[in-house]
């Protein structure tokens, strides 16, 4: 059995694997003729203390030990194999068909969008011509959502499934290792598409089929159970298994549902407003006396403060980074952040969010799944009037927020479609702006410097998550009321991020083919 101990270094140490490897081996008691082999299992940022240090976790083989690598991915040819329908080509459905190639079934993946590359151009025009192409955007295509938007690995949803795994998974595709090694591993959004292309071709080389610029748009029911898919208003194809993982952006899907007597529920997330400090800000914050230090990373932070009975808190903070346009349709304007993988950019942009119950809204019901939904949209859209109906965002400085003032001016923001000064206290609901505004103060005194009229709220950020659940049996994971109905991922309200939703098309499967192995078996015992 391997062994771990322990150690810290300081940044400038960090490339020196002699060094580290005396100093683990130190710790260890051990010698270097003791051990066949060795590695950092874990790496973290230790700035609790007036300089930084890393925290570094190693693990030692002794000589009779042997230390195996194996592959993460063992795919074999479906070609001809039993069919299972994906609808969505993001994290969950490419998992998903993934796995399904791993056990021995035939993955047919339908994705409203383009492919990843083709998603380019349209990215390109909401951000110069302010031009929404409602199918191929930062939310909808190939790699879903997080292709586009940073590509942070780090979840907290250690008991959906193996976390170890889905990470292997994006290194065998092309991801450096180490996402297996940083406590909050990133790719970034420079290098993902690569990562993505790898993985559409090895499913399309082991038989599995993806079909691009193909959108959901009607089901068949029958007997309380999935019998066929209708794509692109046109094409009818029977389906008995489906696993749903269009994303929590595909307001569409979800009147679909309602539509077609499909449960479905309003669920709790959060909205709120992307806020943009300089880098050097936060890292003279974090890192203290280290904030100059060439050898730490952009810093990055966690806030979290209860006010008024309602959490507010950080979300998806991106080091180096950009806040960039995510609208789904013409009419609304949301934005969310993303870095490059050397995080190099002059900003530190976060989402800082309200999180909101369903019974929190003024037109709360028990019997309407779409309270938070409309709630959003109508956010979306007043934001959008707001700031001139165009991609342009509504923007304040943050302490003019806090004092109800209309900035006059504004330093250089990374959103490329522009801001607008606007009095966010009178576009935003007072639900979440009177909690906003009493949040940053407290923030300010949590980290001394963070709250600074050289930080601006670009407004608002209000995909994080899925407004509305489609519920399933904890068990099948098929919906409770629809068998052969696989809600997936974010859309369905089951994972929080790239990873997560990777796990949860993982899971949809393995009970797909649980399911069909029971199914087998019942039949042989029959004949």
């Amino acid at each position: 059995m391997s062994q771990l101990v322990q150690i810290s270094i300081l940044p400038n140490q960090q490339d020196d694997e002699v060094f580290i490897l005396k100093t683990a081996l130190k710790k260890a008691n051990l010698k270097e003729t003791e051990i066949s082999d060795w590695r950092i299992r874990k790496r973290s940022i230790d700035a609790r203390q007036s300089y930084v240090k890393l925290n570094l976790q190693v693990e030692f083989w002794s000589t009779t030990e042997k230390r195996e690598k194996i592959s993460p991915f063992i795919p074999q040819n479906v070609e001809n194999k039993e069919k299972i329908y994906i609808i969505g080509a993001g994290p969950a459905g490419y998992y998903a068909a993934l796995r399904a190639i791993e056990a021995g079934l035939k993955p047919i993946v339908f994705e409203r969008g383009k492919e990843v590359r083709d998603r380019r151009r349209d990215l390109a025009k909401i951000n110069k011509e302010h031009i929404v192409n409602p199918e191929s955007n930062y939310c909808f295509g190939e790699g879903g959502a997080g292709t586009y938007s940073d590509g942070k690995l780090y979840t907290r949803s250690k008991k959906r499934g193996n976390v170890l795994k889905a990470l292997e998974w994006f290194v065998h595709f092309g991801a450096d290792e180490d996402i297996l090694v940083d406590a909050h591993p990133h790719i970034g959004t420079n290098k993902l598409p690569q990562i993505i292309i790898a993985m559409r071709e090895e499913i399309l080389k082991f038989g599995g089929e993806i079909h691009f610029d193909s959108k959901l748009t009607d089901f068949k029911i029958e007997n309380n159970a999935i019998s066929g898919i209708q794509i692109n208003n046109e094409n009818w194809i029977a389906a008995e298994n489906v696993i749903l993982a269009t994303g929590h952006s595909a307001r569409d899907i979800f009147y679909l549902l309602h539509e077609r007597n499909v449960k479905i529920e309003a669920k709790a997330f959060a909205i709120g407003v992307r806020v943009e400090h300089p880098q050097e800000y936060i890292n003279k914050i974090q890192y203290q006396k280290d904030g100059g230090n060439p050898y730490l990373p952009p810093a990055s932070y966690a806030l979290v403060e209860q006010v008024d009975e309602m959490g507010v808190y950080s979300f998806c903070m991106c080091p180096g980074g950009i806040i960039a346009p995510c609208a789904t349709a013409q009419e609304e304007v949301v934005t969310n952040g993303w870095s490059p993988s050397k995080r190099n950019n002059p900003f530190a942009n976060s989402g800082i969010v309200v999180s909101v119950e369903p019974k929190d809204l003024p037109n709360y019901s028990a019997n309407n799944p779409f309270v938070c939904l409309d709630f959003q949209a109508k956010v979306e859209r007043d934001c959008w009037e707001a700031a001139g109906s165009t991609q342009k965002v509504p923007a304040q400085r943050m302490i003019d927020f806090v004092e109800e003032k209309i900035s006059k001016n504004f330093p250089k923001t990374s959103y490329l479609p522009g801001i607008s000064a606007v009095n966010l206290h009178e576009v935003l609901p007072k639900l979440l702006s009177k909690r906003l505004q009493k949040a940053f103060v407290e923030f300010g005194k949590k980290m001394p410097g963070f709250y600074t009229n050289e930080a601006v709220l670009h407004a608002p950020e209000s995909r994080t998550s899925s407004p509305i659940s489609i519920p399933r049996n904890s068990e099948t994971l098929e919906h409770v009321e629809i068998s052969g109905l696989y809600p997936c991922g974010e859309g369905a309200g089951y994972a929080g991020g790239i990873i997560s939703a990777a796990i949860d098309g993982i899971n949809c499967v393995d009970a797909i083919f649980s399911k069909l192995e029971l199914n087998a078996q019942k039949s042989q015992v029959k004949n």
